[in-house]
């Protein structure tokens, strides 16, 4: 395991399997993963994501995630359920409980297996468009609100076409876009695209509803591929703005023009900070 985000997201399994196939892991949640103190959702699931992982032994295709309270520094465990186990996919269930309070912070369910190489591909879509990664802004806080804890851990980078909501003057059409990477430049994994995925400014920033808290409701993604190295090119957009509700779909793109991993977020709507 190298880099800070693999060692923030370790697990420990606690004891043994049980009969039934469950399990238990220790985790803990790492100071520095969080925007305002409340632990970044892609982290969270991440963790849960792991300790699912490694009790099926095979790595994960699609988790999602229900998250229920704040995440915040400290001993965490998780609790994993086997639900089936077949020839190419295992299907478990997780619960991320906080250890000092008892309370559950994200439930997870996830299947679990390999993609095949030699099957057809059809790809009807194409890598955002993007400056270079040295041409990009540096991801930023917006002027008025919080600091983001997450962000100094992070080499991001931003379209600067995409950026009116730092100044007040957002571009009206509901896109995020730029380039992922670790602040030390570790090689991301697939726990590593849960993170990118949940890691850049909401597109409704980019909308007159303003800038603010988007607390996530429900976050699914799907893992496609190992990603090539170097920095990810990432387009988030939110196509459905409703009800108080949002929906933001994402892509994520390796250096080989690969699409390594999709989202889907159900989020409320920006609250004021």
């Amino acid at each position: 395991m190298s880099g800070a985000f693999s060692s923030a997201t370790a697990v420990s399994l606690r004891g043994e399997v049980n009969a039934d196939g469950s399990a238990i892991f220790d985790a803990e949640i790492i100071d520095g993963w969080d925007i305002m103190g409340n632990a970044n959702g892609g982290y969270t699931m991440a963790i849960a994501a792991r300790a699912m992982a490694t009790l099926v032994g095979r790595p994960p295709l699609t988790v999602t995630a229900h998250y229920l309270s704040p995440g915040s520094p400290g001993a965490h465990r998780v609790e994993v359920s086997v639900v089936k186990t077949g020839k190419r996919l295992a299907t478990a269930t997780a619960a991320l409980v906080n250890e000092a309070t008892g309370r559950e912070v994200i439930r997870v369910l996830g299947a679990f297996g390999a993609g095949d190489d030699d099957a057809p591909r059809i790809t009807n879509c194409a890598p955002p468009v993007l400056p270079p990664y040295e041409a990009c802004e540096v991801d930023r806080p917006v002027p008025g609100q919080p600091e983001i804890a997450m962000a100094d851990r992070l080499a991001m980078r931003l379209d600067p076409a995409c950026c009116g909501f730092r100044e007040g003057q957002p571009t009206g059409d509901a896109e995020v876009r730029g380039w992922f990477a670790f602040g030390d430049d570790a090689p991301i994994d697939r726990y590593g695209l849960i993170l990118a995925a949940d890691s850049f400014p909401p597109a409704v920033f980019n909308t007159n509803i303003g800038v603010g808290w988007v607390p996530t409701v429900e976050f699914t993604v799907h893992l496609r591929a190992e990603p090539a190295p170097g920095p990810l090119r990432c387009v988030f957009r939110s196509p459905y703005v409703a009800g108080g509700m949002l929906a933001e779909i994402g892509e994520v793109w390796d250096a080989n023009d690969v699409l390594v991993a999709e989202s889907r977020q159900l989020a409320l709507q920006p609250r004021v900070l």
